[in-house]
């Protein structure tokens, strides 16, 4: 079987425990490189077993025998390294959210186009079997007609002082980093996108960043979503879909990994409950479809399209949240 062969853009925390051992899990990818701008790159390499290390990303993108990149860096960097690894003809998968604004995401785009290049955003949740489950039951009209869309996101932030999800310069926020999968399962789910969007938020009041949002959204289909995320909750990772006949509960949405993989769907509908359960390790499936968008000329699940829209909601909930009025989005 032909595999295509990574790089890894920075020693992220993600990158070390999640995506490099998912790659080397995965069936059609091979792990080439990874490469820091700081000298602890080969340690890290060594103790995963990554065969080159590089103490520059320019390095790594010069590389003839990668084929993709996996990029991992702070919010800010996205467009920078995601950019330069197009111009040397890489696949990217980029971590979420992939840009800070909508304008970003559209050049990103863009000019992975102009390269002929695959780009993805990683949401990695998507690729898990339970959420094609839901939108087979939801289609099948159990539940009835979709009136409305819960969907949580949150976790206890400790030792704030020291990461960047507080630095309002690196991209930090609640909203960039958790909110963004609360807005892309609902466009997702209803396969609509919103036409207005309503959001408040609290803040850090040192760092400046929020700390906990709240949104509101009216689809294009006329189903409402309700959305919260926070550093400063409970870990949550879930979605409510409310019909006219009964219900679905996904407790696991975001991160099955955190329940050994395991995805469960809650169905209630004509007063009976039951459970489905499904299981996927979300990190391989995301590295094996990328590479399999790659190997076969395919387009990937999450679209650069996709990626534009979810960060022009996310621009749209900044300004309602600056403002404190609703904000009407264009569908053009």
């Amino acid at each position: 079987m032909k595999k295509i062969r990574w790089g890894v853009l920075s020693t992220a925390n993600i990158a070390q425990t999640q995506v490099i051992p998912a790659i080397v899990r995965a069936e059609n990818a091979e792990l080439i490189a990874m490469a820091s701008r700081e000298s602890k790159v080969h340690a890290v390499a060594s103790k995963l077993k990554v065969p080159k290390a590089y103490e520059s990303y320019e390095e790594l993108l010069l590389d003839p025998t990668i084929d993709a990149v996996y990029i991992p860096l702070p919010n800010h960097l996205h467009k920078e390294w995601v950019v330069k690894a197009a111009a040397q003809g890489k696949h990217i998968l980029c971590e979420k959210p992939a840009a800070l604004s909508a304008s970003e995401a559209a050049e990103m785009v863009q000019l992975c186009r102009e390269h002929n290049v695959k780009f993805m955003e990683g949401f990695m949740y998507q690729l898990h079997p339970q959420h094609a489950r839901v939108k087979e039951i939801i289609a099948s009209g159990e539940i009835g007609k979709v009136k409305l869309i819960k969907a949580s996101h949150s976790f206890y932030l400790e030792n704030r002082g020291e990461d960047i999800r507080m630095d309002k310069e690196m991209g930090g926020g609640s909203l960039y980093d958790l909110g963004c999968y609360t807005i892309h399962v609902t466009r997702y789910l209803t396969d609509a996108e919103p036409v207005e969007v309503q959001a408040l938020a609290s803040f850090d009041a040192e760092a400046g960043v929020d700390v906990s949002t709240y949104g509101y959204m009216k689809m294009a289909n006329g189903v409402t979503a309700i959305f919260d995320c926070s550093f400063n909750m409970a870990a949550r990772n879930e979605y409510e879909v409310v019909g006219t006949k009964g219900t679905i509960k996904v407790p696991f949405a975001f991160r099955p990994d955190t329940n050994g993989g395991i995805g469960s769907i809650l169905i209630q509908s004509n007063g009976v409950m039951r459970e489905e359960e499904f299981e996927g390790d979300i990190y391989r499936l995301e590295i094996e479809h990328f590479s399999e968008v790659i190997l076969n000329d395919l387009s990937p699940a999450i679209t650069g399209r996709s990626t534009i829209r979810n960060m022009q909601v996310i621009e749209a909930c900044y300004q309602s949240i600056q403002t404190g009025q609703p904000v009407e989005i264009n569908q053009s």
